[in-house]
C-alpha cells in the first residue's frame, strides 16, 4: 500500500479507486477485476491508480479491511438492547444476517483471497476472532450468573456456534435457502440457547 500526505483532491480521488473497487469486486469478484476496469469507474488514468495502490492486490485489501470494520460496527448490540440474555442473543443474531447480507460476496472473496495470501488470513481471523470473543465473554457472564451451563468452555462453545450461524448466513443468503428473517432469527437463537442450557422466555416458541 502506498502511504503518503494527500491533499483534499489527492483524499477524494483515492476515495473515489476505493468505491470504484468495492464495487467492482461486488459485481464482477477478484479475478474479474482488472486495474483499467477501477479506473474507468473512478473517472481517473491508469497511472493515477498507482499514484495510490502499488496493485489490485493493495486495493483488496484495503476494501476488506473496510468491510471487515463494517462488520464489527454492525454487529455491536448496544445498551438499548433488552437486558435478557435470550433477547440478546436474538439480537445479535440478527445484526450478524443483516451485516453478512451486505457484505457477503466481499467475505466469500476475502476467504478465497485467505488461502493464498497470508495478510488476508489473519484479516479473516480477525474478523472472526471478535465474534468469537464477543461470544465467549457473552457465555462467561450467563455462567457466572448461573443462567448457562458451566460445564461448557466459553471459547469452544462460542466457536462452535458461531460456525452454525455463518454457515447458515452463507446457506441462506448465498445459496437460496428460503427461510423469512424472522424464522432464520428464532430458529438459529433457539438452537443457541438450548446448546448452552439458557432458558428461553414463554412465547419465545420453544417447549417449557
Amino acid at each position: 500500500m502506498i502511504v503518503k500526505s494527500l491533499t483534499q483532491r489527492g483524499k477524494r480521488t483515492r476515495a473515489a479507486l476505493l468505491t470504484a473497487g468495492r464495487d467492482a469486486f461486488e459485481e464482477c469478484g477478484y479475478d474479474g477485476v482488472r486495474v483499467d476496469d477501477v479506473c474507468a469507474r473512478a473517472g481517473v488514468s491508469h497511472g493515477t491508480f498507482y499514484t495510490y495502490f502499488d496493485s489490485k492486490e493493495a486495493l483488496f485489501a484495503e476494501v476488506a479491511e473496510a468491510v471487515v470494520g463494517e462488520m464489527f460496527a454492525a454487529n455491536v448490540v448496544g445498551p438499548s438492547a433488552p437486558a435478557d440474555p435470550y433477547a440478546r442473543i436474538a439480537a445479535a443474531n440478527r445484526l450478524y444476517l443483516r451485516a453478512w447480507s451486505a457484505n457477503s460476496r466481499l467475505v466469500r472473496m476475502l476467504e478465497h483471497a485467505a488461502t493464498v495470501d497470508d495478510r488476508f488470513g489473519g484479516l479473516l481471523l480477525e474478523l472472526r476472532e471478535v465474534f468469537v470473543r464477543r461470544g465467549e465473554e457473552g457465555l462467561r457472564r450467563l455462567q457466572q450468573q448461573g443462567l448457562a451451563d458451566a460445564s461448557l468452555d466459553p471459547r469452544l462453545t462460542a466457536i462452535m456456534l458461531g460456525g452454525m450461524v455463518e454457515q447458515f448466513a452463507h446457506v441462506w443468503l448465498d445459496l437460496g435457502e428460503r427461510a423469512s428473517e424472522e424464522a432464520a432469527v428464532d430458529h438459529l437463537t433457539r438452537l443457541w440457547a438450548r446448546a448452552i442450557g439458557l432458558t428461553p422466555p414463554s412465547g419465545s416458541g420453544e417447549e417449557a
